[in-house]
C-alpha cells in the first residue's frame, strides 16, 4: 500500500499554472477557505485538495444552473 504525497505548492506557484489570481488566492486563503498549512510564515497549499476543491465547486453551480432552467 503506498500513499500519495500531496503537491505543496506556494501562492506565487499556483497562481502561474493559471487556476486562480495570486490575489484570489490570498484573499481565500485569509478567509481560510484554502487547503493550506503554515511553515514560519509561508503558506503552502495541497494543491490536490485545491482542484477537487474547485471541481465540486463547479459541478454545483453547474448542477444549480441546470435546476434553475428546468
Amino acid at each position: 500500500m503506498t500513499v500519495k504525497q500531496p503537491q505543496m505548492m506556494t501562492i506565487r506557484q499556483v497562481a502561474k499554472t493559471g487556476i486562480l489570481s495570486e490575489h484570489a488566492l490570498r484573499i481565500m486563503l485569509k478567509a481560510g477557505k484554502l487547503p493550506a498549512i503554515y511553515v514560519g510564515n509561508k503558506a503552502l497549499i495541497n494543491y490536490d485538495k485545491l482542484c477537487e476543491q474547485l471541481s465540486a465547486l463547479e459541478a454545483d453551480t453547474s448542477a444549480k444552473t441546470v435546476q434553475g432552467w428546468c
